[in-house]
């Protein structure tokens, strides 16, 4: 059996290379970081089987960067916690965000083994990592969406959901965030069962979810059916929930769908953002998909440079998170480089193309590039010939509507690019006489 491998955060050269001697004569395979940084790099090339990590560090502390693995879906090992000056209260933080354990220095040799011993034991037993509603993004539209689920989980009701988005909009990682730890889920493929036996689907997952990908899929009698098994689900303490890319309301016009079933799904219902309106998030989920074949494929972990996530956040994703996952997987796989680069983004995104079209847009791009050339040396020229106060009131327009085009009327985004602050941003444009929309 392979050595286990573990990881031993801290800044001080004493103490890593002395847990590196203890550990190593125990047969551990150690590998040692000096800062948060260089634990970051390691984590990500390598899912460790336990780590040793120091609260004070000079550049992030400990506590910060636990609570970092455990938002971004790494928190997929033991951590214990080591500190020279720990409190109880920092203790029981880091157990609440994830900790394993906690180590006070001078760490005592036998306490070291036992506990690193207890911590591998319980890595055996947690799940491999997997992509979750944290994985879809930071971005406000995704924030709000988390917060109404949040508000739906606490809630002493079991009313059905009805979650509502693109295919492979990411709506199952919504359905597992409202599942409560170690109970059971059931993703319905057998809708005969539904008439059948709902019951019996009620009882198999008691006090667990009921989820179904596409409920616009059902035919009549198996809406019925449905329909019966969400009236009894309460009684089996059981979470329905739905997703859906129709339109529901026009299909219930069309007696294709059921209307009761209709009014019981839409009592609370939410709306799954596509990826393209949320293209910020894209890099971090671009992070996260590569770290998740890494665990769960055993693939070496490929890196993207800022230019290749750059392509990948500005592409168009008509097949959603679903799309992008695929797309990843294949440059992990076929990129040849060190680096994932933008020449292997075009490569992977453009390999459906028509050659035939391909030449015609390319040309086309030229000669708008052309055009835009030449209006833009006349457009210089009228700036030039203006007094330099009207000129730079002139530019200053002319930039802030071009890039609030592209950020989408988004205040937030457009400070971003223009890197002012989000009051001094509303004065410039006041003064400059553009319309926030």
């Amino acid at each position: 059996m392979a050595s286990k491998h573990i990881l031993v955060v801290d800044d001080e050269i004493g103490i890593r290379e002395l847990l590196r001697d203890i550990l190593q004569d125990e047969g551990y395979q150690v590998q040692l970081a000096e800062n948060a940084a260089a634990a970051r790099a390691a984590r990500l090339h390598e899912r460790p089987d336990i780590v040793l990590l120091d609260i004070w560090m000079p550049d992030c502390d400990g506590i910060t960067l636990l609570k970092e693995w455990a938002n971004g879906s790494l928190l997929t090992m033991p951590v214990v916690m080591m500190s020279g000056h720990g409190t109880i209260d920092t203790a029981v933080e880091a157990t609440r965000i994830g900790a394993f354990d906690f180590l006070e220095k001078p760490i005592a040799l036998q306490k070291l083994l036992k506990t690193v011993s207890a911590a591998l034991k319980h890595s055996e037993q947690l799940p491999k990592s997997e992509m979750n509603l944290t994985s879809l993004g930071k971005s406000p539209i995704v924030t709000a969406l988390k917060d109404r689920l949040d508000k739906i989980a606490i809630g002493a009701s079991l009313t059905p959901i009805l979650l509502i988005g693109p295919k492979g909009c990411g709506a199952e990682l919504c359905a597992r965030y409202l599942q409560d730890v170690g109970s059971p889920w059931l993703q319905l493929t057998d809708f005969s069962k539904l008439i059948d036996t709902p019951l019996d689907i009620l009882e198999a997952i008691r006090g667990g979810i009921l989820y179904i990908p596409e409920v616009a899929d059902l035919k009549k009698a198996e809406q019925k059916g449905l329909l019966l098994l969400i009236a009894k689900s309460e009684k089996y303490h059981v979470r329905v929930v739905c997703g859906t890319s129709e339109n529901l309301p026009k299909l219930q016009v069309e007696s294709l769908f059921d209307h009761n079933l209709f009014q019981a799904l839409s009592a609370v219902s939410l709306r799954v953002p596509a990826l393209d309106e949320h293209k910020e998030d894209v890099p971090d989920l671009v992070v996260a998909i590569a770290n998740l074949q890494l665990e769960l494929a055993g693939l070496e972990y490929r890196e993207f440079d800022i230019a290749a996530l750059n392509g990948l956040r500005n592409a168009n994703w008509p097949g959603d998170l679903a799309q992008l996952d695929s797309v990843v997987r294949n440059l992990i796989h076929t990129s040849l480089g060190e680096k994932i680069t933008l020449d292997d983004v075009k490569r992977v995104l453009h390999q459906f193309d028509d050659p035939d079209m391909l030449d015609k847009t390319i040309e086309a791009k030229k000669s708008k590039s052309a055009q835009v050339e030449e209006a833009s040396t006349a457009t210089i020229a009228q700036l030039l010939d203006q007094p330099l106060r009207e000129a730079r009131d002139d530019f200053e327009r002319m930039y802030f509507q071009y890039h609030m085009k592209g950020a989408s009327n988004n205040m937030s985004k457009l400070a971003d690019i223009a890197g002012l602050e989000r009051t001094h941003l509303y004065r410039k444009l006041k003064q400059l006489g553009i319309k926030i929309k």
